[in-house]
């Protein structure tokens, strides 16, 4: 079968994929592979199935790396090596932006210089992606191997005529990257600001300079044991937020024909900033807001994403609102809790879920009304900014994944 065979691209090639490039199954021989023993300062970057699904094509960064204990059991692979996961998350790729460790539940393919690219073979997985899937499914883990790869055919058209597809629907997909940069950095200069206004107490005092630093009025809170800026108080999650806690509905009322409500069950929803929709619901029962807070309340306690429709959440998730409008605060208030959950998670104790009593009577210092607003105007400026930004990489992904298909069977001639 080849997958992409068409009446107008007759002219092209029938070639195995094993002909366009060398594919070798990524290395991690040791066990259990989060030994500790891998890992201590480690340097070479490690990424994983699951980094792969999350990149849009190239993967940019990374969450572990091995030192030499740890390489030596695996492989360092070059840059622009594209990855193809085999296991868990089956037939996602995405190219690497510099060199990376991956284990064995990933393919590494390298391109023969003449005959194809890796960046056209990104195209030609996400082409026969579903398919790939498809034909996995039902077993009783999963999976596909090398050979399965090594043996798919497909209609292969000159290698000029690859680069011709890949340079358009790469320059798609750069966009996509570009506006998920930018929107990273303005997420993170907003957390920044908030890090030193809020914890650090070094916000702008009446002659714009730090206000803790240079010398402003601390006063002790004997409640959380330390001092805080005079006039700011302690309250607890409840009283600033108006939370609601998931609730699934009935298994049988799921669908996905986009009828009825939109229905979140938790993180494994979320893309950035805005979750992805994939099932809906008619038997909602917890709703959330457009626009507010989606937490994690299960593993990873703690990840974010903001409501970008009306929506059914379900046990997974909570949402939370500002009662005084001050929700860009709010977003960076979760976050900041995030960081004490991780902290948790890592030194070692059982966090697998928050309780309703327990986020509700979270503890946080809050500041002066004036302080909040200007905050919140400006951080709401780049949410903005974030926002359109998303827009448009939702439609630059609606073209591209318009233009893939007609592409790959010669449907849309390139001149």
């Amino acid at each position: 079968m080849k997958f992409n065979e068409s009446k107008f691209n007759k002219h092209w090639q029938d070639k195995n994929l094993s002909e366009l490039g060398k594919f070798q199954r990524g290395k991690s021989k040791h066990r259990p592979r989060n030994d500790q023993v891998l890992f201590e300062n480690g340097i070479y970057p490690l990424v994983q199935t699951g980094d792969i699904k999350e990149a849009n094509l190239y993967i940019q960064q990374h969450k572990e790396a091995y030192n030499e204990i740890g390489l030596s059991q695996s492989k360092l692979w070059k840059k622009n090596t594209l990855c193809i996961t085999i296991a868990a998350n089956i037939a996602e790729t995405a190219l690497l932006a510099y060199p990376m460790c991956f284990p064995d539940s990933v393919v590494g393919f390298n391109a023969y210089p003449h005959e194809s690219s890796e960046l056209f073979m990104h195209y030609v997985f996400t082409y026969i992606k579903k398919s790939i899937q498809n034909s996995a499914t039902g077993s009783i883990q999963d999976n596909i191997n090398i050979d399965y790869l090594t043996q798919l055919k497909f209609k292969i058209p000159n290698k000029v005529y690859q680069d011709k597809i890949a340079s358009i629907l790469s320059s798609l997909d750069n966009k996509i990257e570009l506006n998920n940069r930018i929107n990273s950095e303005l997420e993170n200069l907003a957390k920044t600001i908030y890090d030193y206004w809020f914890v650090q107490f070094d916000f702008p005092d009446e002659n714009s300079k730090p206000y803790k630093s240079s010398g402003g009025k601390m006063v002790y809170n004997q409640e959380l044991k330390r001092e805080i800026p005079a006039g700011w108080e302690v309250k607890i999650l409840a009283n600033i937020a108006d939370i609601t806690m998931g609730q699934s509905p009935a298994g049988s009322s799921y669908n996905e024909e986009k009828k009825g409500e939109i229905f979140f069950q938790g993180s494994t929803d979320f893309g950035w900033r805005f979750p992805i929709v994939r099932q809906y619901t008619n038997e909602p029962n917890r709703m959330a807001k457009k626009g507010d807070i989606l937490l994690s309340v299960r593993a990873p306690v703690g990840t974010l994403n903001i409501a970008d429709n009306d929506c059914c959440i379900g046990r997974g998730l909570a949402a939370i609102r500002s009662k005084y409008e001050f929700n860009s605060y709010l977003f960076y208030v979760m976050k900041y809790f995030k960081t004490i959950f991780d902290h948790l998670d890592n030194s070692g104790t059982t966090f697998g879920s928050i309780t309703k009593d327990d986020l509700f009577n979270l503890k946080l210092v809050y500041p002066n009304e004036e302080h909040l607003k200007k905050y919140d105007l400006m951080i709401s400026k780049y949410n903005q900014i974030i926002l359109n930004n998303q827009k448009q990489n939702q439609q630059l992904t609606q073209l591209r994944d318009w233009l893939l298909p007609m592409l790959m069977n010669g449907q849309i001639t390139i001149k």
